[in-house]
């Protein structure tokens, strides 16, 4: 029998909390604020600690099951990174605080600068961006500004290839630049060929992934960035797929001239629903006067001692972000890489590799590899196969909930029919695989004997399938008793 609602459970007079009466004189709420009517439940302390964790144990974690979403990196956050972001000193801080008074913090700011940059391979870094596209965006304002300064008013043309995260293209788009499409060839890199021919006096840049959305390492990628750059163009990369190559290469050495990373993927903090997030971007020496508002530096004060402050960069683009960027995520980024250090971020990515082609190995003979050959820290599936059989790529999502896991990221990159995008990370265990394989494997089989089985599904979960076309476009977010 299903638990009572909230709303079900409210009686007329029941309260969650008592107060002590207040001595402050009660103030009129302004009428335009007023409501005749607050449907509220009137309900007690204890039903709601119950309402909320019974709806807790409902939600799907990293750390409950397995969450194989590709490009999204939905790997375990290590439980020390939460007791840092826990600490006064990290939760209570006030970033209007004096920057005398907020030394420690500004040198965890500071120090994460110049990990980020080592990482990167590319000297100057700026923590603000709130996320990964927000960090593309003021990667590619940073590329702007450098081209307006030099009088280049006539590059207005980004390249993308096809492959690349959505964000990308509308990235490029509200900077201001026209979006060009380069294919990808057979092997699943640029192509060259194609792209040589896109080049020209009006190339500003070009946004490229690597590893990319295929989860595969470009071969050409150091030609790639010559070709743009012989153009006069600059290299953004996006630094979604860091995970696969933190400590193996740096995109700074690739030909990069901006990165941003996810600091909430491949620095382990709670992803997804929305937040938290970090984006920071790194760039290029000959760029960091265009970062934003403010970074972190640092100077001798008159007695010999290292002090930090806030500062803006002498050409930058602004502001855009309040204040000094989601703090509390950056303490945890900072943990992380402090605690693994350059040999177990390595070591990180080396495993995330082997866990990919661990599970690619084991599921391509039940389902297709468009690209069969050895990739990073993802790889795509297609199920064009299972729809010739009666059961689609969405379907196929849907059945594997009835076996405890999460879905991989479906229908995306684009260039692929029926694509699966599935990232194991490196933080999962080999019986996890080969459970989650056998699961897959048994979905393929139900799709040649019984595919009813799996355009049915879920069978398992509290709801079954939903319409999320309908709801989508006609949300109901209101509750309303029976009676109503």
């Amino acid at each position: 029998m299903p638990e009572p609602l909230i709303f079900e459970l409210s009686v007329e007079g029941r309260r969650a909390f008592s107060l002590p009466r207040s001595e402050t004189p009660d103030a009129e709420l302004p009428e335009e604020l007023r409501r005749a009517d607050l449907d509220l439940p009137e309900v007690s302390e204890l039903d709601v600690i119950r309402h909320y964790v019974r709806l807790s144990q409902e939600n799907f974690s990293i750390d409950t099951n397995f969450y194989p979403l590709g490009s999204c990196t939905m790997k375990y956050n290590p439980k020390v990174n939460e007791e840092v972001a826990s600490q006064r000193g990290v939760r209570r801080v006030h970033p209007y605080t004096p920057d005398s008074e907020v030394q420690g913090a500004l040198q965890v700011m500071y120090e994460l600068q110049g990990l980020l940059a080592e990482i990167a391979g590319l000297p100057a870094v700026s923590l603000q961006p709130a996320a990964g596209a927000h960090g593309e965006l003021t990667g590619m304002l940073v590329i702007r500004a450098h081209h307006l300064s030099r009088g280049d008013t006539g590059w207005h043309k980004v390249i993308v290839p096809d492959s690349a995260h959505g964000t990308n293209p509308a990235t490029a788009a509200m900077a201001g630049y026209e979006v060009v499409t380069v294919r990808s060839d057979a092997r699943g890199n640029v192509d060259l060929g194609q792209l040589r021919s896109l080049v020209g006096p009006d190339t500003a840049g070009m946004m490229l992934t690597n590893p990319n959305t295929l989860g595969l390492f470009d071969e050409n990628i150091e030609e790639v960035c010559r070709t743009v750059h012989e153009a006069g163009g600059l290299m953004y990369g996006d630094g979604a797929n860091m995970n696969a190559i933190t400590g193996i290469a740096r995109p700074g050495d690739l030909g990069f001239d901006v990165l941003h990373f996810n600091l909430h993927k491949t620095f382990s903090t709670p992803h997804g629903g929305g937040g938290p997030g970090a984006g920071p971007i790194a760039v290029r020496d000959y760029l960091a006067s265009y970062l934003p508002d403010p970074v972190v530096t640092t100077a001798d004060d008159e007695d010999g001692f290292s002090t930090y402050r806030l500062t803006t960069p002498g050409a930058s683009i602004g502001k855009v972000r309040s204040l000094w960027g989601n703090y509390a995520v950056l303490a945890r980024a900072y943990t992380y890489i402090r605690h693994h250090g350059a040999e177990g971020l390595r070591s990180n990515s080396e495993h995330a590799i082997l866990n990919a082609n661990y599970l690619a190995a084991l599921l391509k003979d039940a389902y297709e590899l468009r690209y069969d050959r050895p990739c990073m820290h993802e790889f795509v599936l297609s199920g064009a196969r299972q729809k010739k059989q009666g059961a689609r790529t969405l379907d196929i999502a849907k059945r594997i909930m009835d076996f405890g896991y999460h879905p991989p990221t479906i229908y995306f990159p684009l260039i692929v029919e029926e694509s699966m995008l599935i990232e194991p990370t490196e933080t999962e265990n080999k019986q996890t695989l080969d459970a989650f394989a056998e699961a897959m494997r048994t979905i393929a089989r139900e799709a040649q004997t019984e595919p009813e089985k799996i355009t049915s599904a879920p069978h398992e979960t509290d709801l079954r399938r939903l319409d999320e076309t309908t709801a989508a476009r006609r949300p109901d977010l209101a509750y309303r008793t029976t009676a109503a």
